[in-house]
């Protein structure tokens, strides 16, 4: 295979849920799909994949990032339709889990196959190995297994699963596309019962099972004790289980129970509370009743002593709660093992077995315990793998007590731990090295060349960052530095990146740093989040407190430093996007010479929801893209509905749909790489003679678009859709909009709007009623309409 292999388009066999799906995320990308299956036996003939098309617009979270997903997906047939194949340079198989369908699709589909294609499964439980050997002799090489996880759009693990005849450069081709290209978490598997994340993560909740009902823990006290205090996802354990679906959790499980002769067999038997459930229709989320499910007074769980559902209403133990939210693990599992409380006991027991089971399997499922813990990160929503958990725990002392507990039958198994626990002294993660079980030894890390696109790659216990951090200038909100590359990197050190007086001062004084020192200056954050916005709680007191004089100071200081001093810097700024870019960080972005943004970027300015409207330039700079643009008047209209509904891009594609991205922002699929396109955008400006924009004039509608906008939220307020502040919230974005009440086509500069900007967010903030939605966000995280 060649050293660089182009996917220019793709087929999935099988427009079911899943392949639909994946298809879906491929389109995000801007890859082609050609969506296979049945031809239909009524009406148009592809009409299968029609329909799967059409449900893709109805599910939640929508696997499509935007409208123009669906202009890269096409549906076809297998009676009539096979020659398209010859156009895919990769094949994925999306088929119900019948080994004999599946190789019948394979030896109809081989003769349309271009002599390049690339050709996997995504089988989440049949053996590769197996199917491997039933294909054609000429697609063994070319042969794999590619497993993704459900919803594929959000989740970010894919595991790759080669058969003893696959080329190990169809690996390479297919990580390297999929990290770069789809922004997908790969590791490679080994071709044993449910892969790697599957078999640990199910064991794990089985574990759950076990021991919830041997120490009669009720279902919603495990939740509380088995979720984010653990560094697990939010839904826990039971909650989980809903969210995926009882049914297809139980599958999973049953793949186990058939095939995997472990020595933990006892733990994969399903029990007979949560069959009776799946017999009676109760299979989680997707029924709206499983383990647990709601009803008029609220939450409900299933009591298995009951037979029925209560109110989920039990607490868990202050005392446990206090235990596992400690920092130091060692301190955490020390306290657990020695504590006496059916709580702890219970939490000890599914740690204690997890361990232990992940060691038996160390060679089986996986060489070495980085693809363990990152299956468990990328697979499950784990903050730390269960690898790392142990180690700093206290490796061998862990081990000690495990040893004990299986010697006198506490375990699930009776297996001993394997011989190369005991022959590490500290761990398995030790000095940037990592534990390879193939070979008995830790090793380096070797990743491929497209992880040197990642500038801040996801790591492990122990391993670090190779860039070198310049700093040039920090404050207790922003720390700006650079790599050696004089392209400053500017970043915010508040939680959520929420932007108070300190990062402000920080902008303020780090544009000035980098001025001097920098060639370019890139604002990309850390964290998973560029900004959620202006720190309500700080400015929200200071407005209590203060009045009128505190709006105006904070409104005057933000729009001089980002709509003036940021946007017309004497060197190019470009902001690099991921995640939450809302109210004042969005004014930030807006205002930086070009974006950078990940496609799992959600942006809008949301200020209308909290009783205000972008005052730190976003009202103005919305106001001077309308006017550039091919229709002012529809262009202006949109951008002010997105302003007044608060409406949020659930996409970085979407974004630029509604106009927060300009058409010559880049895209890009894998968060991780942000920072690496966002600093070459930003040197390549520098390059090529950079100047800051000249202040703009604009043609504003004045009074006669003001009038037009009122007239239709006079209707609103007729029919009940919005009530009296939202309407003078709405009149006020409408007013600074249409450049207040002047002559229709008025040329104003952009000082004037930015003038009617701040004074009607200062009309806005001093309301009571603004006041109560920002004290009642801070409260409840929910929003207020009075």
């Amino acid at each position: 295979m060649s050293k660089n292999f182009f996917i220019r388009k793709v087929a999935i066999l099988g427009a079911g849920v899943m392949g639909t799906q994946i298809g879906a995320h491929f389109a995000n990308a801007g890859v082609p799909v050609i969506l296979f299956d049945l031809k239909a036996k009524d009406g148009a003939p592809n009409a299968i994949g029609d329909k799967a098309l059409a449900n893709l617009s109805k599910l939640k979270p929508s696997p499509v990032a935007s409208a123009r997903s669906f202009t890269y997906l096409s549906v076809a047939n297998y009676d009539d339709n096979l020659d398209l194949l010859r156009e895919c340079d990769l094949v994925i198989e999306a088929i119900a889990e019948r080994i004999d369908w599946k190789v019948d699709l394979f030896h109809k589909i081989t003769p349309y196959l271009n002599s390049h294609a690339i050709v996997a499964t995504n089988t989440s439980g049949l053996s590769v190995e197996e199917l491997a050997s039933s294909v054609p002799e000429s697609l063994r090489s070319r042969f794999c297994g590619i497993h993704f996880f459900n919803p594929p759009r959000y989740m970010p693990l894919v595991e790759l699963i080669p058969s003893s005849k696959t080329e190990k450069s169809v690996l390479t081709a297919l990580e390297t596309f999929l990290v770069s290209g789809l922004g997908k978490s790969v590791i490679e598997a080994k071709d044993t019962p449910n892969f790697v994340a599957n078999r640990i993560g199910v064991f794990s909740m089985m574990a759950v099972l076990e021991y919830a009902k041997k120490f009669n823990i009720p279902f919603e006290v495990v939740d509380q004790l088995t979720g984010k205090h653990l560094g697990r996802a939010k839904s826990a354990t039971f909650r989980t289980a809903d969210i995926v679906g009882l049914d297809t959790f139980v599958h999973v499980v049953e793949t186990m129970v058939a095939k995997c002769k472990d020595g933990f067999e006892n733990s994969y038997l399903v029990p007979d509370w949560l069959n009776k459930l799946i017999k009676a229709g109760a299979l989680g989320q997707k029924t709206k009743a499983g383990i647990f499910r709601k009803d008029k007074d609220g939450i409900q769980v299933i009591d298995i002593s009951l037979g029925d559902y209560r109110p989920a209403d039990k607490k868990a133990d202050p005392e446990i709660l206090s235990i596992i939210q400690k920092k130091s693990w060692a301190e955490k599992i020390a306290a657990l093992h020695d504590s006496n409380k059916q709580e702890a006991q219970f939490l000890w027991a599914i740690f204690r077995d997890l361990f232990h089971y992940c060691a038996v399997l160390m060679g089986e499922i996986a060489d070495t315990p980085r693809d363990m813990d990152l299956a468990l990160r990328w697979g499950f929503g784990w903050k730390e793998g269960i690898f790392e958990i142990w180690q700093q725990a206290g490796w061998l002392q862990v081990a000690q007590w495990i040893k004990e507990d299986i010697a006198v039958g506490k375990t699930i198994s009776q297996k001993p731990l394997p011989e190369w626990v005991f022959k590490l002294d500290n761990g398995v993660y030790i000095d940037g090295k990592h534990y390879d079980h193939s070979i008995d030894k830790l090793v380096e890390l070797n990743l491929l060349p497209v992880y040197d696109r990642q500038i801040f790659p996801e790591l492990l216990l122990n391993e670090q960052i190779k860039t070198k951090q310049h700093v040039l200038y920090e404050n207790a909100g922003v720390k700006l530095w650079h790599s050696g590359d004089n392209v400053g990197i500017l970043s915010f050190k508040s939680k959520m990146c929420a932007i108070g007086m300190d990062v402000l001062t920080g902008l303020d004084e780090a544009i000035d740093v980098a001025e001097k020192e920098c060639i370019a200056l890139v604002i990309w954050q850390e964290k998973d989040v560029f900004s959620v916005g202006a720190n309500l709680e700080e400015f929200g007191f200071s407005i209590m407190m203060n009045g009128v004089e505190a709006v105006q100071e904070i409104i005057s200081t933000g729009q001089r430093i980002i709509a003036n001093k940021l946007r017309y810097s004497q060197i190019p700024v470009v902001a690099g996007v991921r995640g939450y870019t809302f109210g004042g960080g969005c004014e930030i972005m807006l205002h930086c010479d070009a974006v950078v943004a990940a496609l799992e970027s959600y942006i809008g300015l949301i200020e209308a929801g909290v009783g205000l409207l972008p005052g730190w330039g976003g009202s103005t700079e919305m106001v001077i893209r309308a006017a550039t643009a091919q229709d002012p008047w529809a262009d202006l209209t949109k951008r002010y509905q997105n302003l007044a509904l608060a409406k949020v891009a659930t996409s970085a594609y979407e974004a630029q749909e509604m106009g927060f991205l300009r058409e010559s922002d880049t895209i890009v699929m894998n968060t991780r790489e942000v920072l690496l396109i966002a600093k070459e955008r930003a040197k390549f400006m520098a390059e090529s003679g950079y100047r800051p924009p000249i202040k703009p004039q604009v043609k504003v509608f004045g009074e006669q678009g003001i009038a037009t906008i009122n007239a239709l939220l006079a209707n609103m307020i007729a029919g009940k859709q919005i009530s009296e502040h939202d309407l003078w919230i709405a009149k006020n974005i409408a007013e600074v909009m249409c450049g207040g009440m002047i002559d229709k086509n008025s040329i104003v500069g952009e000082d004037w709007l930015l003038n009617l900007e701040r004074n009607k967010f200062t009309e806005l903030a001093v309301s009571e009623k603004t006041a109560d939605r920002i004290q009642h966000l801070l409260s409840t995280g929910k929003p207020l309409r009075n």
